[in-house]
């Protein structure tokens, strides 16, 4: 079970306030090469085995190098994060562009890099063409329709997902593809987000090994690769039960020796696409609270707002908010934790039981390395926050500097504007 311990204490946090102002996004070094090294373990029965993290998650360059010394790759899915990993150290076979209503730009410039392209949709042929060429290696993505069930339990529902090619496009496109020069083919599906069991990752595994086999049959592909994807999740929640990656992995090689290995496919490499387990985790947001407000219910203001961290404000997701200091006492406040947007949805927390927050309390919101700073904006003119990076021997890194108004108007620049 999950107790969500922070991995800063009061100590450490009040010290790097010293010198970097809250709010900020704060990333675990030890605890980034700690999943990356557990998850290529888990998988290491797989030769040809590979993570490409999803940039997406978190689209920072040091980071990112963190990553490429643990032996990952990256999955991008626009020019600017193939820029990224390009400045990151990644280059060819370490980069999967997974990309959707893409313009041909985008595919030149994949290909420019020596990415693996994965194609979303089959008309997307004809862009790639025109673009840059049919490759050698090309993957597709798949779409199986219809409710993703684990047992009775409904998952997901694909049908209603805008990614992918049906079962008759996708045999197709292997078709067209290998018509055209390409000589090896992946294989790609994501069915469910945030998935909180380890029968996940071995259900789909099963549903891309019968599919794999099934086009090879039919079509004569060779498929040299099958990618699972994201969707492992994270325990957001406390006393939720977290994903075991290690059963997880041995679930996937239970379903390949019993699938590909008789179909006289054992030479399938997996690749994995994992953000937020990689990284949710590994980092927090620290926010002070500077303000009590009692009216029809309990507020505490923070200096974080939902453009620092969006999930709770557009999904009403649930992030556990420790108070620095105070992880032992009783929580017996009812509070709304807010930030200072025009918007009532700015709300970290609803109706949550927590200790009495006093003013200059540090705030620790858990889980937000993937899917946090990279979904910020600056709406109400709110300025991103700065990155930092907890390294193993305890000292802190800037590795984003926060946002200022000069940033903010930057774009403005051409109206010879003045702002004071």
């Amino acid at each position: 079970m999950s107790e969500k311990k922070p991995f800063l204490t009061l100590e450490q946090a009040r010290e790097i306030t010293r010198t970097f102002p809250t709010p900020f996004h704060i990333y675990d070094e030890e605890g980034i090469r700690h999943t990356a090294r557990a998850l290529n373990r888990a998988f290491a029965w797989n030769p040809g085995f590979k993570e490409y993290f999803a940039v997406k998650a978190t689209p920072n360059p040091f980071i990112l190098k963190i990553l490429h010394e643990e032996g990952c790759g990256v999955d991008c899915s626009t020019d600017t994060e193939l820029m990224l990993a390009k400045a990151a150290g990644f280059g060819g076979g370490e980069i999967m562009f997974s990309s959707n209503d893409t313009p041909a730009s985008e595919f030149a410039r994949a290909n420019d890099q020596g990415a693996i392209i994965n194609l979303d949709d089959f008309t997307l042929i004809e862009t790639m063409e025109a673009a840059c060429g049919v490759p050698e290696t090309v993957c597709c993505r798949y779409n199986p329709g219809g409710d993703f069930a684990i047992g009775n339990e409904i998952m997901d529902q694909p049908r209603e997902a805008k990614y992918g090619m049906t079962r008759a496009q996708l045999a197709q496109a292997y078709r067209v593809l290998m018509q055209k020069g390409a000589r090896e083919f992946g294989l790609h599906a994501f069915l469910a987000s945030n998935t909180l069991t380890n029968a996940y990752y071995p259900t789909l595994a099963r549903i891309l090994f019968k599919t794999a086999v099934e086009l090879h049959q039919e079509t004569g592909a060779h498929i040299g690769f099958i990618n699972l994807s994201g969707g492992v999740g994270i325990a957001y929640r406390p006393h939720e039960t977290e994903n075991d990656i290690a059963v997880i992995g041995e679930g996937v090689r239970k379903a390949y020796e019993e699938v590909l290995v008789p179909a006289g496919m054992g030479d399938v490499r997996i690749f994995t696409e994992l953000g937020r387990f990689m990284l949710g985790p590994n980092g927090a947001l620290l926010t002070t609270a500077m303000h009590e407000k009692h009216t029809y219910k309990e507020y505490i203001g923070v200096d974080a707002c939902a453009c620092n961290l969006m999930r709770p404000a557009m999904y009403r997701a649930y992030h556990h908010i420790t108070v620095l200091g105070k992880e032992h006492a009783p929580e017996d406040h009812l509070y709304d934790v807010v930030g200072g947007l025009c918007e009532n949805n700015d709300k970290f927390a609803i109706d949550r039981r927590m200790p009495k927050i006093d003013r200059g309390d540090l705030l620790y919101i858990h889980d937000t390395g993937a899917h946090g700073f990279s979904m910020g904006y600056n709406y109400n003119g709110k300025l991103r926050s700065a990155e930092l990076l907890l390294h193993r021997d305890g000292s802190v890194q800037m590795i984003r500097r926060a946002e200022t108004p000069k940033d903010y108007f930057a774009t403005f620049d051409f109206a010879g504007l003045t702002f004071d």
